[in-house]
């Protein structure tokens, strides 16, 4: 009650007097993202109520619910093997064509879920910027929880698809997709946590995402082989494309859910163009936390 009968000039009297309360850790290096990473450990119950109000706002007020979860990647896969596959032709080279598009959608999907919601995601929750300490990070995570809950319902699709259609066999081609799975949480994870803060001074970043999120995905092996992309594109840019991490993720999922059962031809060195994307992506998520620790300090003015 004192807060509210006190005048302006009395609460900044009172406040002045206040002991400085540190809020965040201000180290910086690895410490400071040692720091960072215990602060949403311990905030880790509020990243789950986060994850969870993100998926049922998604599906607030709807009657189908999370089945409307169901629906899309269920009409993506519907359109892409008939409009893609059968009227245009792409099928024609590539056995097992749906499965194929679906594996490599189904990778990709998530790693579009967590950059684009991650990106728009200080901005979505400006109030509690404003009114609350809080590990900020928490709520690009937030979004790769819910980009998780996404592709989990999609993975199951593609699981029961790739069993009907025969693609699946229990093997170490399995890891393949396990890596691919882990490849896209770091660097959707990074993305995710730059873009994020950036996009807190620059408005325009989350626009330019989405056109840069099409472009990511016509760029990758999903809708067509990476052999086609190879026959065309001279050999210094064809290794930038081979090895970039959506690249190979995308082609991580198709070893592990169609390549054996369907002809296909790995990438070269698939294994190790995959650890060595991992280990440079694990780099690009520290760099990025760092970005993202170093501009936070002035989120609630800009909000």
């Amino acid at each position: 009650m004192t807060g509210l009968q006190e005048s302006p000039l009395q609460r900044a009297n009172r406040l002045s007097t206040e002991p400085w309360q540190q809020a965040g850790g201000r180290s910086s290096g690895v410490t400071g993202t040692i720091a960072s990473v215990r602060e949403i450990w311990e905030q880790r119950r509020l990243l789950r109520l986060l994850t969870g109000r993100e998926l049922k706002s998604r599906y607030k007020d709807s009657a189908g619910g999370f089945l409307w979860s169901l629906a899309k990647p269920l009409t993506q896969l519907f359109i892409y093997y008939l409009v893609i596959g059968q009227f245009l032709g792409a099928a024609r080279g590539i056995e097992n064509f749906a499965i194929y598009i679906f594996a490599g959608l189904t990778i990709y999907t998530l790693f579009s879920e967590i950059v684009g919601a991650g990106t728009g995601s200080i901005i979505a929750n400006a109030g509690l910027v404003k009114k609350v300490y809080l590990p900020r990070e928490i709520f690009p995570l937030a979004a790769v929880g819910s980009a998780l809950f996404n592709f989990a319902v999609q993975f199951v699709i593609l699981i029961i698809a790739s069993i009907v259609v025969g693609t699946l066999s229990f093997g170490p081609q399995l890891l393949f997709g396990l890596g691919a799975l882990v490849l896209i949480l770091i660097w959707g994870t990074a993305v995710g946590v730059l873009l994020a803060a950036l996009n807190v001074y620059l408005r325009d970043i989350q626009y330019l995402v989405e056109v840069v999120l099409l472009l990511l995905m016509w760029a990758s092996p999903i809708l067509y082989s990476w052999q086609q992309a190879a026959a065309i594109l001279p050999q210094w840019l064809l290794e930038i494309y081979v090895n970039s991490p959506i690249t190979l993720a995308v082609l991580g999922f198709q070893e592990a859910f169609w390549s054996e059962a369907s002809n296909g031809v790995p990438l070269p060195h698939l294994a190790i163009r995959m650890l060595i994307a991992g280990v440079v992506g694990l780099v690009a998520l520290f760099a990025a936390q760092r970005v993202f620790s170093r501009l936070q300090g002035d989120f609630a003015q800009e909000l």
